[in-house]
This record gives C-alpha cells, sequence and structure tokens, in this order.
C-alpha cells in the first residue's frame, strides 16, 4: 500500500496513539475547525460533517497530504452527549447514561484535495454501562479527566469501574474505529 503524506487533522493524544498502531507514517496538525450541532442531523451525521470540516481545513493547507479527520459522539436516543462543561456537567451525564445502553459514534473524513478524493464513513459502538450510584460515579470522576471527552468518560481510562459491556469496536470508542479506518486506507486508490 502506498500512500501520500499522511496528517492526522487533531490533537488527540488518543487518536495519535490508535492511528501508531497502524503501519503508518503521520504528522499531527491541529484543525481550527469549529464543530457544528445542528438539531436536524442525527449524531452520525453530526459526526461526519464535523470530521469533514476538520479534514478539510487542514487540507486547504496541505492539498498534497491525505487528511484524516474525526469526530466522537456519544448519544443515548436523540440525546447527544459532547464533551461536558464542567464535573456537575459530567456528573449528570454519567447519572443520565447509568444502567443503560448507549451509542458512540465516530465520524471519519479522509480527503486528498489536490487528487479530489475523498471518503466519509462513520463506526457506531453500543456501551452499556452499569447501575452506578452518585458515589460510585464520584470516584470514578476523581480518577479521570472527563472535560475533554465526548460522554465524560474514557473506556481506556478505568472504563471497567461503569462499563458492563460494549457491542462493537473497542477503538471506536476510545476516538477512532481503526478496522474500518485500516480497511478503508488498504483500498484508497494510489
Amino acid at each position: 500500500m502506498k500512500l501520500p503524506p499522511f496528517i492526522l487533522a487533531s490533537t488527540s493524544p488518543r487518536r495519535a496513539e490508535l492511528l501508531s498502531l497502524l503501519p503508518l507514517k503521520f504528522a499531527v496538525v491541529a484543525s481550527d475547525a469549529m464543530e457544528v450541532a445542528h438539531g436536524y442531523l442525527t449524531p452520525l451525521e453530526v459526526c461526519q460533517l464535523n470530521a469533514h470540516r476538520k479534514a478539510r481545513a487542514v487540507a486547504k493547507h496541505h492539498p498534497d497530504a491525505l487528511v484524516l479527520g474525526a469526530d466522537t459522539l456519544v448519544f443515548l436516543g436523540s440525546e447527544i452527549y459532547g464533551k461536558p462543561r464542567n464535573l456537575a456537567d459530567a456528573r449528570r451525564m454519567l447519572w443520565e447514561l447509568q444502567g443503560k445502553t448507549h451509542q458512540v459514534v465516530t465520524g471519519v473524513s479522509l480527503i486528498h484535495l489536490r487528487r479530489h478524493q475523498e471518503k466519509i464513513f462513520a463506526a457506531s459502538t453500543d456501551v452499556l454501562f452499569h447501575p452506578l450510584t452518585r458515589a460510585q460515579i464520584k470516584n470514578y470522576l476523581g480518577k479521570i479527566n472527563p472535560l475533554d471527552k465526548a460522554g465524560a468518560y474514557a473506556i481506556q481510562e478505568r472504563g471497567e469501574l461503569i462499563v458492563a459491556e460494549i457491542s462493537g469496536s473497542f477503538s471506536n470508542v476510545v476516538g477512532l474505529p481503526v478496522e474500518q479506518l485500516w480497511a478503508t486506507l488498504s483500498a484508497w486508490p494510489g
């Protein structure tokens, strides 16, 4: 597989760590695209739109590179759980998610501007939380920093305290569906 120079349009250490699991050399370039959340879009569409906006913003400055943008959201029904505003918001989110199955969706956008090549997809994983008491939620939040995480939790950081089971891609819940990304890159036109 021969890919052009590869750029991750994200400063997320979790995404960079996941991407480093693949046999790729890549650079990290922060995207200045603002995330949007229109009420008429599904969570899957919101993630794909934000991933596209992030990738395109970086691709404009690096038109000969293959740029990866990603956006992850947690949702329960039609309620979207982005990054909490503060610890009280994080407690509220975990309380609303406890004992229920919610979905984690990551939208992914790959853009090579010069070649006019683009691929956008999304992955969804079901996550079931244990029934939790307020004391258990407080304990969990004392062990992680929830403020930069959609849904106020990180499955890879003491997730066993709150997560009962998942159905789908574990790496998707962390922030990047590595399996689906690798399949897409393997089929990328050279």
